[in-house]
């Protein structure tokens, strides 16, 4: 059992290392564990790297090897994970010619029981910063310059961020429902998988969405109000928003409709008075109220609106 929990870290190794496919037929022979490599790439270039080794603990030997593999994983297969996914940054980082950093590497060991029997699960994770180059555009696939090898039941999953959509992806994947997902056993080439990601106006789309939802229900609630008030005469007039009007421009308005008003025999209603003038009811009303301050006209109620009328 420790014999296989050690092919699992050199499985790992192979996946990775470029370079290292020549001697993967020798180690492929039916593998009794799966791993799972899960890596999630972030707008800024770097990827989260997830690598789950899974396998079954048939016998009381199997369950007593993966307890020893649970204490040594701190010192000694956690740095290992480590030195090769540095050093894997490392070559990826000369045939690239982009920085590249790992950061964050943890390690952890469980057993989990299923309806299928009990499994030893080992998960790796560190963060590759440099992966990708970040962007409006992004091409995953070039720290993969060796190539890369899965063996049977074992699964290549690459995520991206949801703001953007695929270009391209080749191979084809066997699978796109939860990110991109390759299964093997199969052979991949220098550079591959890669896949071409374009970021979407997805969130400036969905604001112009709302904004549109927005004006439709706004437009739709003033014309139910508009059929309301003429449907039902005790409905009083909404009192409308003052708008912003200089000094300047309501001594102007004021002047037009006192002149308007006495060309009227002194009154006229308010709804008259914005129906003639052609201004808007807000601005209307902001003026009326300023010459009712002033003391230049009084106004008088009459039903549903107002009579101005010159003092």
């Amino acid at each position: 059992m420790r014999h296989v929990l050690q092919q699992g870290i050199l499985v790992i190794l192979i996946l990775l290392l470029p370079g290292a496919l020549a001697g993967m037929t020798a180690a492929a022979a039916t593998p009794d564990y799966s791993i799972a490599y899960t890596v999630t790439v972030a707008d800024d270039g770097s990827a989260l790297w997830r690598v789950e080794y899974r396998t079954l603990l048939s016998s009381g030997t199997d369950v007593t090897d993966f307890e020893a593999y649970t204490r040594d994983l701190p010192e000694v297969y956690l740095p290992q994970f480590r030195e090769l996914m540095e050093r894997s940054a490392a070559q990826a980082a000369v045939m690239t010619g982009r920085h590249m950093e790992i950061t964050g590497v943890t390690g952890d060991a469980v057993m989990q029981e299923s309806p299928t029997g009990r499994y030893g699960v080992v998960v790796y994770t560190a963060r590759w910063n440099g992966f990708t180059q970040g962007g409006t555009t992004i091409t995953i696939g070039d720290a993969f310059a060796g190539g890369l090898y899965m063996e049977k039941d074992n699964m290549l999953i690459i995520r991206y961020p949801e703001t953007y959509t695929i270009v391209q992806a080749e191979p084809e994947p066997d699978n796109s429902r939860d990110g991109l997902a390759w299964y093997g056993q199969r052979s991949f080439g220098a550079g591959e998988p890669r896949v071409v990601l374009e970021q979407q106006a997805f969130p400036l789309l969905a604001a112009a969405a709302g904004l549109g939802l927005v004006i439709v229900i706004a437009v739709a609630t003033f014309v139910f109000l508009r059929r309301r008030r003429k449907n039902n005469g005790n409905i009083p007039e909404e009192t409308p928003a003052p708008p912003s009007l200089t000094e300047t421009e309501i001594l102007s308005l004021e002047d037009r409709i006192v002149q308007l008003l006495r060309s009227h025999d002194g009154e006229m209603h308010q709804s008259e008075i914005v129906r003639v003038t052609g201004l808007p009811r807000s601005t209307v009303s902001t003026v009326l109220n300023d010459l009712h301050m002033r003391g230049m006209i009084i106004k008088v109620k009459k039903g549903r609106e107002n009579l101005i009328r010159l003092v």
